[in-house]
This record gives C-alpha cells, sequence and structure tokens, in this order.
C-alpha cells in the first residue's frame, strides 16, 4: 500500500469545491438564461484551478517523496 494521500488534501478539496459550486452556477444559469451568472460561474471555476495552486505552494497540498 502507498503511503501517499491520493489527493485527500485541503487544496484538492478546495478545488472539487469550487469547481462542483461553478457547475451548479453555470447550470442554473442556463436554465433561467441569465448569461451575467453564467460568467460568475466561469469565474468561479477559473478560481477552482488556481486556488489549489496558490494553496499547494502554501503547504497545504500533497508533499512530494522522492
Amino acid at each position: 500500500m502507498s503511503a501517499s494521500s491520493h489527493g485527500s488534501t485541503p487544496a484538492a478539496w478546495t478545488g472539487v469545491v469550487l469547481v462542483i459550486i461553478a457547475f451548479f452556477i453555470g447550470t442554473l444559469a442556463l436554465i433561467v438564461a441569465n448569461w451575467p451568472l453564467f460568467w460568475v460561474g466561469v469565474a468561479v471555476l477559473v478560481l477552482g484551478g488556481i486556488v489549489p495552486l496558490i494553496m499547494s505552494r502554501a503547504k497545504r497540498g500533497a508533499t512530494a517523496h522522492h
């Protein structure tokens, strides 16, 4: 068995939660035909990619074992 965390870190979970929220917002926006809300969802999706990287650099992600 490997000793790795398989992505179970605060950085990984933050990214997952942000992406889920982004898709929820985007889907809701498309259902109600609200384009500004759709772009808010896109912005949250972008944050879902950036925030985990920042958190990983701040030592909230998995550490590399060589």
